[in-house]
């Protein structure tokens, strides 16, 4: 028997190659938070509870009663309620704070946007005007409205009449139709480099590659930002929207500053109706008020933890 049939007749008795044996599962462990952690967060808790969870559940008891802050108060149940729905003064203040948080989401996302893009494109000196065009955000808000009153009630009035500008000749301050645009103006200044901001981080995501071969097609700067731009970066503009929305709700310093509520009460927002009526005896009317306004401020909390928690494709 040869050499060549000795091997032939080893290799078919040979067993056939088995697979490799999958490895066992591995048990999932669960992770065990040590008990100092717990400690550490015990303190942030308690105070958390005693300054902010048990005023906030006080203040939802007393929007039931008649209560004035202090001494003695009756249960009045859903009275608070139903008055404030329809009460004058309460609809205008929530159709005036709704109205300027909706004017001015559109014009810092317009702002924003376009500066985003111009400081995301090849020109000199990013850095440097990315850094000037953030320093409102880390002015106080107060600081800002006073500087921004002393232009508007000065420096606009003697320019337009410089300029035979007759709208502008007196202050929009004092003017209830026109007063509202000084606060949604600084408002805006103010709000713009945040947004911004999100906006760079979404367009520095958008490759370079899809703009280049956009263009060898021929497609215009204003067709890539509707065809190209816009739909990559949707979702940082709807996280722009919600948290912009929910932050100008709340606006408050920034009117004081300017209007202080006024010319009469053209520009009292809900944040001041609810402190003006604390300072008036109405403490339970405004409690109901303030639940009311905290509800509406929560569920479009939710709604943008929600989306950036990632439901929202970015």
């Amino acid at each position: 028997m040869t050499t060549s049939t000795i091997k032939t007749s080893t290799d078919a008795t040979a067993s056939p190659p088995q697979a490799p044996a999958e490895p066992p599962p591995r048990r999932q462990r669960t992770r065990r938070v040590e008990r100092v952690y717990l400690w550490f967060l015990l303190p942030v808790l308690v105070l958390f509870t005693l300054a902010i969870t048990t005023p906030a559940l006080m203040g939802i008891f007393y929007s039931f009663t008649d209560s004035v802050g202090f001494g003695e108060f009756e249960f009045v149940g859903l009275n608070n309620y139903l008055v404030m729905f329809s009460d004058p003064a309460i609809l205008s203040a929530y159709g005036f704070t709704i109205g300027v948080a909706l004017s001015t989401v559109i014009l810092v996302n317009v702002v924003a946007l376009a500066l985003a893009i111009g400081l995301t494109s090849r020109i000199r000196a990013k850095t440097a005007l990315r850094t000037i065009f953030v320093l409102p955000m880390v002015v106080s808000g107060i600081i800002i409205a006073f500087v921004f009153q002393f232009i508007f009630a000065n420096t606009v009035p003697a320019a337009a009449q410089a300029l035979q500008v007759g709208v502008l000749e007196e202050s929009i301050l004092a003017n209830p139709n026109l007063a509202w645009i000084s606060i949604v103006l600084v408002t805006t200044w103010q709000a713009v480099p945040q947004a911004m901001l999100i906006y760079i981080a979404g367009l520095m995501t958008v490759p370079r590659d899809v703009y280049e071969a956009s263009a060898i097609d021929g497609a215009s700067p204003l067709k890539q930002l509707r065809s190209i731009t816009l739909p990559l970066i949707s979702g940082f503009i709807l996280i722009n929207v919600i948290i912009g929305f929910k932050d100008f709700l709340s606006t408050y310093e920034i009117i004081v500053g300017l209007t202080d509520g006024g010319p009469g009460t053209a520009t009292r927002s809900v944040a001041m109706t609810i402190f003006s009526g604390f300072e008036d005896g109405d403490y339970a009317y405004q409690m109901a008020n303030s639940t009311i306004f905290f509800l509406i401020t929560l569920t479009i909390a939710l709604i943008q933890l929600r989306i950036t928690r990632g439901n929202a494709r970015i």
